[in-house]
């Protein structure tokens, strides 16, 4: 036989009986779409946390402190200086090339008023010049504070775009004196808005550093910790080697905090180091939830290799007229062979569809982003055709092996 009457001749045999068929076909439909779907959801997952990263700034480099300074003898006679403190910023600043800007944060939560309008637990954020450029913010309107006004810790403060448009409406608000707690702070400029999934930038106040120290940390807090900080964002320049300017800032933190290589009391994580991890949990994620899809898969297959050997069994007579007019035990397995590689694929189209479809509808409708992985739709529809073969070999096989004779007598 032809490889056309093959095809002919097992698609009538198909659509014998559409709805046997198409129930057969369910499992590798709905396999096919569930590897789809759930790579779609883990890929729109990934690029969710790499969006929030980057969100918040351009090539930043994070230096964390570590609970205590040095081996337990540095520990012991330099209780008081641990981690990091608000003047390593300014030594990193002086004596690190390839620096674009860096920035030191620290936070408190206040009521902000402005005539008759209140706004409570709204977050202050005391931090420094360099500030927009390490986070990548803009200025709407106005200006951001200077040194000069960080070193004198004057009282002016810069609003996110929300809170200005809650506090002023469409009023000018530079040049106005708003009251946190109870310090009154003159507003000198407006963020443009920015979206960030971590950081709600355009809902906080922002003012220097020094002010938050005096006035919004509590006096207890800041008798303890002085001028100690948590974290330190260090923005790198684009044309700047990572590597070159990470080991600077370690070098130089080393000799400041009299620590040694193995015992330090501060991390260096980079923006690409957080993305690559969350990338490898969510690769791994996503790694287990194909495996999982890909059960469905095997089930299909199963169906298919089910109903191939019930269509056997129904078809022996059918079997044994081939084989007298001439059909060999080959014609007759690859006509089985052909009709559940067919019953597959056109099951993985059509989980194909599903899963496109279902993908771009779960991302509309849900609150989960979704991205399509071009892969995953090759890799379940040639999954769909390897289990069409893979499962309709063994009826393939009984019915190439029925006795002609036998199978004439068959009622």
């Amino acid at each position: 036989m032809s490889f056309k009457e093959i095809v002919s001749v097992s698609w009538k045999s198909i659509s014998s009986n559409k709805s046997r068929a198409l129930l057969t076909m369910l499992g590798v439909i709905i396999g096919v779409a569930a590897v789809i779907i759930m790579m779609a959801v883990s890929a729109g997952t990934e690029a969710t946390i790499s969006d929030s990263i980057k969100g918040l700034g351009s090539n930043l480099v994070f230096i964390s402190g570590a609970n205590g300074r040095g081996g337990p003898e540095q520990q012991a006679t330099n209780r008081q200086a641990t981690g990091l403190v608000y003047s390593d910023m300014a030594a990193l600043q002086s004596q690190v090339s390839g620096i674009a800007g860096i920035s030191v944060e620290q936070q408190a939560s206040v009521t902000v008023k402005y005539g008759g309008n209140t706004l409570t637990s709204i977050t202050i954020v005391g931090t420094t010049p360099d500030y927009p450029t390490v986070r990548g913010v803009s200025l709407d309107n106005g200006r951001f504070f200077t040194a000069t006004e960080v070193d004198n810790a004057q009282k002016v403060a810069v609003l996110g775009n929300t809170i200005a448009t809650e506090l002023f409406g469409s009023s000018d608000p530079l040049g106005q004196t708003i009251t946190v707690n109870n310090v009154k702070l003159t507003v000198i400029g407006v963020l443009s808005e920015k979206s960030s999934a971590s950081t709600n930038f355009d809902s906080m106040v922002y003012t220097p550093i020094k002010i938050v120290f005096q006035k919004f940390t509590p006096s207890m807090f800041a008798r303890f910790m002085g001028d100690k900080v948590r974290t330190l964002f260090v923005s790198v320049d684009p044309t700047a080697s990572m590597t070159d300017v990470v080991q600077q800032m370690t070098t130089v933190l080393i000799k400041r905090h009299k620590v040694t290589a193995d015992a330090l009391d501060f991390t260096i994580t980079t923006q690409n180091d957080i993305i690559s991890t969350r990338e490898s949990t969510t690769s791994s994620f996503r790694s287990l939830l194909a495996w999982v899809a890909g059960i469905s898969l095997v089930v299909g297959g199963i169906g298919i290799m089910n109903i191939m050997l019930v269509s056997v069994t129904e078809r022996t007579r059918e079997i044994g007229l081939r084989q007298a007019v001439g059909a060999t035990p080959g014609d007759i397995q690859i006509q089985f062979l052909t009709e559940a590689l067919m019953l597959s694929m056109v099951g993985g189209i059509l989980g194909v569809l599903a899963g496109v479809g279902g993908s771009y509808l779960f991302g509309q409708l849900g609150s989960m982003r979704t991205e399509i992985v071009p892969y995953s739709i090759a890799l379940s529809f040639a999954s769909s055709a390897f289990v069409g073969v893979f499962f309709g070999y063994i009826p393939a096989q009984t019915a190439a092996k029925l006795d002609p004779i036998v199978a004439l007598r068959h009622d």
